[in-house]
């Protein structure tokens, strides 16, 4: 944890800008630890069974998932199966959110996709 993210031992109680530590396997900085994340998805119940994007209640008022751990929580809070909830409105120090961009996927079609363009 120590490479990847911020927690209570190695935070000097604070946050940190993105990318002082190693990123995760696909590439992102700060998916763990930094700042707890207020996400969108509803607290929900897992099962046994798999299943693809589930989504919690998203009716007003419904506590929100916060994960990922923060500055200001022990190293093994800092992954995304550790799960919290608040209600929309709570605010307290170490909760913010994550921004990914995202990449504009390119199709190969032929010589003019390898000769950049996009398809």
């Amino acid at each position: 944890m120590e490479k990847l993210g911020w927690y209570n031992d190695n935070s000097g109680r604070e946050t940190h800008p993105v990318g002082e530590k190693e990123p995760n396997q696909w590439g992102l900085y700060d998916m763990h630890g930094n700042v707890d994340e207020w996400c969108l998805d509803g607290r929900r119940d897992y099962g046994d069974e798999a299943v693809v994007d589930p989504v919690g209640p998203l009716d007003e008022g419904a506590p929100r998932a916060v994960r990922g751990g923060s500055w200001d929580g022990s190293a093994w809070l800092c992954r995304s199966a550790y799960r919290l909830a608040s209600v929309p409105g709570y605010r307290y120090h170490s909760l913010g959110f994550r921004l990914v961009a995202g990449q504009e996927r390119v199709r190969s079609r032929g010589p003019e996709a390898r000769d950049g363009a996009r398809a």
